[in-house]
């Protein structure tokens, strides 16, 4: 081990700054965020750091580094590029014995600075000992996709109960399992999903049951999938595909994101087509209620977002009438997605001033459809559901006078390595479908905005 991690408390201590780039900025930002009171001396200040010197937050003096400047510090960082200042204030700060770090010279470095996971008052620290700054940058954000922004207020919820955990549990090991069970179960979920008064709660309750009246750990968490791209997966959905015991699925997710859950996790796929429903609805609904209150974590995927097309709101309606634990993460809605990766701004100034979401899907050969919203001026139009019902869609429009060489795009398995995209008109589009072997899922985009598709497109995908 070439250095020993250690964490500092800086809280209104004074700390010195040599340098007055914007590298001295964030060195006297971080050193801020720690609480420290911070000097800087450099012969002028850049944007940022004359910024913080208005607002108070920083002392400056203004001139070249000179001994007196070392003073009664507790830390100094040199931060210039003048070789010859930070040698010297290397040899100045060791000989004092102060902690001294010379951006970018580790050889001068009497303290390493890391990368940071800030999750207050958790904190992670990753170095590599100054052999390679970008290795260390490049491990935190690993680490950052991993540990929730809410752990913070969970190890704030835990310090807050300590003494109270003390007083009921006598021996070291009983805290330790009563603090494991807290921090990997339904209590943290609840912190994490900004349930904290109720995670309060919940842990009073535990604590004065002796742990005996911990919640179940039966939850039920509607993760949206996204479009098909995992890389499109929000951080809590990642995490709680990584921790949930069974994953109910459907037809839209992409086997890489279901590749992305705990191995030994049970699959269910309940999938829907077509005038085909594998799984009815309320037998789903249902599904997951038996799931959780067998003690089950739960992930439901969805395609796209729960919410939007998706009938989560009726299988949450369910879970809060049987008082079954939940939460919603949403994810990439398909409009979104296939838009952005087919180069089509689903608005634009010069296009289109808003956008409008409907479902392409016939009932009885009949649109139930607000159709007086769908042809506001200037207004894209994204039909979900809508490759079997095109013709209907398109001649519909164009009856209602959008129209008819309106452009019109139908992105095919978006987001994806199969992605394809067709472009045509109103007039013509269902010419383009029974011609080519087009396949859900699909989106349609109707507007003006497909006309920059050819010029906007950057994703290249590499399937077939």
């Amino acid at each position: 081990m070439d250095y020993l991690p250690i964490f500092l408390n800086l809280n209104q201590r004074p700390c010195l700054v040599v340098g007055g780039g914007e590298v001295a900025a964030r060195k006297a930002a971080l050193l801020m965020q720690a609480g420290a009171r911070v000097k800087v001396v450099s012969p002028q200040l850049s944007g940022t750091l004359d910024d913080y010197r208005q607002e108070g937050r920083i002392d400056y003096r203004a001139g070249e580094f000179a001994e007196s400047d070392i003073g009664q510090v507790d830390l100094i960082i040199a931060a210039t590029d003048i070789e010859a200042v930070n040698v010297r204030v290397s040899e100045l700060a060791k000989a004092r014995g102060i902690p001294v770090n010379v951006v970018d010279r580790p050889d001068l470095c009497s303290f390493i600075m890391p990368s940071i996971v800030d999750r207050s008052p958790v904190q992670i620290a990753v170095s590599t000992g100054g052999a390679s700054p970008v290795l260390a940058r490049m491990l935190r954000a690993r680490l950052e996709t991993l540990i929730p922004a809410s752990y913070g207020r969970l190890a704030k919820l835990v310090d807050s109960f300590r003494e109270k955990v003390q007083a009921r549990f006598g021996s070291v090991d009983e805290r330790r399992r009563f603090w494991e069970t807290v921090i990997d179960g339904p209590i943290a979920e609840k912190v994490f999903a900004g349930q904290d008064e109720s995670a309060r709660a919940d842990l009073e309750k535990a604590i004065s049951s002796g742990g005996a009246d911990m919640p179940a750990r039966g939850e039920v968490y509607l993760v949206g999938a996204g479009p098909g791209d995992p890389d499109l997966l929000t951080f809590r959905a990642l995490r709680l595909l990584q921790q949930a015991d069974v994953l109910v699925y459907d037809r839209l997710v992409s086997e890489p994101i279901l590749e992305l859950a705990r191995r030994d996790a049970q699959r269910i796929y309940v999938g829907k087509e077509k005038n085909y429903h594998i799984v009815p609805q309320e037998d789903i609904n249902q599904l997951l209620v038996r799931l959780a209150k067998e003690g089950k974590r739960v992930v439901r995927l969805k395609g796209g977002d729960p919410f939007i097309f998706g009938r989560g709101g009726e299988e949450i309606d369910t879970l809060a009438d049987e008082g079954i634990t939940f939460q919603v993460v949403p994810g990439i809605t398909a409009a979104a997605g296939c838009a952005a990766y087919s180069g089509i701004p689903l608005t634009h100034r010069d296009y289109a001033q808003s956008v409008v979401f409907a479902t392409g899907h016939l009932k009885d050969n009949t649109f139930d459809l607000n159709w007086d919203a769908l042809l506001q001026p200037n207004q894209t139009i994204v039909f979900y559901m809508g490759l079997s019902g095109c013709k209907n869609l398109c001649g519909e429009l164009i009856r209602r006078g959008k129209p008819a060489n309106t452009p019109v795009a139908l992105v095919q398995q978006g987001t994806t390595q199969n992605q394809k995209i067709y472009i045509g008109e109103l007039a013509t589009m269902h010419e383009v479908v029974e011609k080519q072997e087009i396949k859900p899922p699909t989106l349609i985009i109707v507007g003006e905005v497909v006309k920059l598709h050819e010029k906007l497109a950057w994703f290249q995908p590499q399937g077939e």
